[in-house]
C-alpha cells in the first residue's frame, strides 16, 4: 500500500480518537498522524495518500485549526495523490449541517487530487449536509454524540473500502 499520512483537527477529542483508530487499523505509525495545528505544507508532500479529518462546529464550520490549514491544503500541489476524508458531527442537534466540514475540505481538494472513500448515506440520520456529493458522503461521517455504537463498524467498513480503492 502507498505511504499514508493522516491530518486531523480536533477540539473535543472525538476526531483525534477516530484518526488514531483509523491509523491503528491501517498500520500507520504515530509519526505519520498529524494534528493540523502543528502541520506544515511540506508534511503533505511526503505522502501518496492523505487522509484529512475534521469535526464540524457551530452551524457547519470547520474545526478551528482547519480554518487556517485549509488554505495550506488548497495551495498545495496534490497532483497524483489520493485523498480520503473523514469527520465527526452531531446528526441530532445539527441535522441540517451534519459533517459539513467533510464537504468544505472536499471542495478544497476535489480538483487537485483523486478523492476516494465515498460513503453511502443509508443508515445515517440527518436532514442536510454539504458533504453529500452525488448522493454519497464525500468521506466517512462519524457521530460520536448519538451513534457511537456504530463508530467501530463504520470505520472498519470504510477501511476495507479504502484498501480496495488504494490497491
Amino acid at each position: 500500500m502507498s505511504k499514508i499520512g493522516i491530518f486531523y483537527g480536533s477540539s473535543g477529542g472525538n476526531t483525534e480518537g477516530v484518526a488514531k483508530n483509523i491509523a491503528k487499523k491501517l498500520g500507520i505509525e504515530a509519526n505519520d498522524v498529524y494534528d493540523v495545528c502543528n502541520a506544515k505544507a511540506d508534511d503533505l508532500s511526503a505522502y501518496d495518500v492523505l487522509l484529512f479529518g475534521s469535526s464540524t462546529w457551530g452551524l457547519g464550520d470547520l474545526q478551528d485549526d482547519w480554518e487556517g490549514f485549509i488554505k495550506t491544503v488548497a495551495s498545495a500541489d496534490l497532483s497524483g495523490k489520493k485523498v480520503a476524508l473523514f469527520g465527526c458531527g452531531d446528526s441530532s442537534s445539527y441535522c441540517d449541517t451534519f459533517c459539513d466540514a467533510i464537504g468544505k475540505i472536499y471542495q478544497a481538494v476535489k480538483d487537485k487530487a483523486t478523492v476516494v472513500g465515498f460513503t453511502d448515506t443509508a443508515g445515517y440520520s440527518f436532514d442536510s449536509s454539504e458533504s453529500v456529493v452525488n448522493g454519497q458522503f464525500a468521506g466517512l461521517p462519524i457521530d460520536e454524540d448519538n451513534e457511537s455504537n456504530l463508530t467501530e463498524s463504520r470505520i472498519e467498513a470504510w477501511i476495507a473500502q479504502l484498501k480496495k480503492e488504494l490497491a
